[in-house]
């Protein structure tokens, strides 16, 4: 049984998924397993994906193949076939360092459930565009640093910069919300507070590529239309989620992954046109999103204010 099990789905990533791959290929680590989860490409990636296994043969590779049905469709679908003590999930136009898995070696000894490092934004040319910082901190419990990084952390959902214990991972039957945008949003809080240990350490080591086509990226504004609706229902399943009787988390940690989801709903009101934002704001009254703001500093003073203020100009123009 390997170590780590590393996770890369793949959809038409022609041009970046030979060196996602081989950074994997070439880890300091080796005792590891590549699952590759072709998603339904229609481009060359697969004959790159062949090629590789063909050339890497001394290497633990499973080719897994299926219709398109999405990122969190592809990951969810890779984990009956881990064998790995540790997940990770890498993105196919993305890559890591070489000696990322190493660095983080000593705390896969450790038996931590949840294994947390940094990422840095790159451009196609390999120019590191921004370093993605935040809180380092020893082991604790996810309660105790998920409060940690929603003070002070510039980047906390994405799915790629964790390592998660298989068992933790399977016992709780996490899964990522099919045909949904922000599927790291929605999954990665409640994946922290269910740590029963955890750790944020200072390893940079993950490149997050930056392309004009980037899913995060893109200003087509019926997609935008979309996102800001699967943010309203990722918030939903949180409240479904932490409100259930086997999800035992402090009243603490409630009211702050409320506050969190909340934040996000709010800025993403900024991207809509005056007919969805009324739509939008209708549906955060309904869920009295503004008693989720806990007014402490005059930041979280002037969210509540503008919720409330945007609240009133729908009302207006009804």
């Amino acid at each position: 049984m390997p170590t780590l099990s590393v996770i890369v789905p793949v959809y038409n990533t022609e041009k970046y998924v030979e060196k996602c791959i081989n950074s994997i290929l070439n880890s300091s680590f080796k005792d590891l397993e590549i699952i590759i989860v072709n998603d339904g490409s229609t481009d060359n990636s697969e004959e790159i994906i062949n090629k590789i296994i063909k050339e890497k043969k001394d290497f633990n590779i499973k080719y897994l193949k299926k219709e398109n049905g999405g990122l969190s469709d592809a990951r969810n679908f890779a984990l009956p076939y881990v064998t790995g003590k540790y997940i990770s999930f890498i993105d196919s136009d993305d890559y890591i360092d070489v000696n990322l898995y190493k660095n983080l070696e000593k705390y896969m000894k450790q038996d931590i459930d949840l294994i947390k490092f940094k990422m840095k934004k790159v451009d196609e040319a390999g120019n590191i565009l921004e370093n993605l910082d935040g809180p380092v901190f020893e082991k604790c419990t996810g309660e105790e640093g998920y409060k940690k990084l929603c003070v002070d952390d510039k980047f906390l959902d994405p799915a790629c910069i964790y390592l998660y214990k298989t068992k933790f991972f399977k016992e709780n039957n996490f899964k990522y919300a099919k045909g949904l945008y922000h599927e790291d949003f929605g999954l990665t809080s409640l994946i922290i507070l269910k740590a029963s240990s955890f750790v944020s350490t200072e390893e940079f080591g993950y490149y997050y590529l930056q392309t004009k086509n980037s899913i995060t990226r893109d200003k087509d504004y019926k997609k935008e239309i979309k996102k800001a609706k699967d943010l309203i229902k990722h918030y939903d399943n949180m409240i479904e989620k932490i409100d259930n009787d086997n999800y035992k988390i402090s009243k603490e940690s409630k009211i702050l992954i409320k506050r969190y989801f909340t934040n996000t709903l709010l800025l993403k009101s900024y991207d809509l046109k005056k007919e969805n934002l009324r739509k939008y704001l209708e549906e955060l009254k309904k869920r009295k999103l503004y008693k989720n703001i806990k007014v402490e500093n005059l930041k979280q003073l002037i969210k509540k204010i503008l919720l409330m203020i945007n609240v009133k100009l729908y009302l207006k123009m009804r």
